[in-house]
């Protein structure tokens, strides 16, 4: 739960309720995306924003990313057994996007998507950068995201959602449910 003046986000995830989403906002596309990350990423979401979408998206978006991060690191506990790192490259008719992601502990997101400064439909493509950003702060995950090729602009973004939740989901597989943390450092934080 995150709450501010400008936003009240309530977020719910469960790694054993694969691909169940229950996601409003007040951003209709970010809503479409969410539902991504939950279909793709195979993991529940139950997600309900309020935000002050009057002065624009950003509030919203980058306080919900926040706080689904914090959701999806608070549902790993310690990380036990955890694969760690995950990678996907999708495609989505003509373009393609690469994602990879490490659970580290160790907040960093580079974007190299080269999005216009552009809308789908009242969604400002700016706002992907500051989800994602948000996603790695609020998990303190490694995250990188590569657009390899991709003219249509809803393709592009939709596919780096899409690729974002397959290497999610990689990340979190228990390979060893009985097994150490990944790291020689025996945690994973910063």
């Amino acid at each position: 739960m995150r709450t501010t003046r400008e936003t009240s986000i309530t977020v719910g995830v469960s790694l054993d309720r694969p691909g169940r989403a229950d996601i409003e906002t007040p951003i209709p596309f970010l809503s479409h995306m969410l539902d991504q990350i939950a279909r793709h990423g195979r993991i529940g979401l139950s997600i309900e924003a309020q935000g002050d979408t009057h002065i624009d998206g950003h509030h919203t978006t980058e306080d919900l990313a926040l706080a689904l991060g914090q959701a999806v690191a608070q549902a790993l506990g310690d990380k036990r057994g955890i694969r760690r790192y995950g990678s996907a490259t999708l495609p989505m008719d003509e373009a393609c996007v690469t994602c990879a992601i490490d659970l580290s502990g160790r907040p960093f997101y580079v974007g190299r998507l080269g999005l216009p400064k552009a809308t789908i439909g009242t969604f400002d493509c700016d706002l992907v950068d500051v989800f994602f950003e948000g996603f790695a702060r609020g998990a303190a995950c490694n995250l990188h995201l590569y657009k390899l090729g991709g003219d249509n602009l809803h393709h592009i973004v939709e596919v780096s959602f899409k690729a974002f939740a397959r290497a999610l989901q990689q990340a979190l597989a228990v390979e060893d449910p009985e097994g150490e943390v990944p790291s020689t450092k025996g945690r994973l934080a910063e």
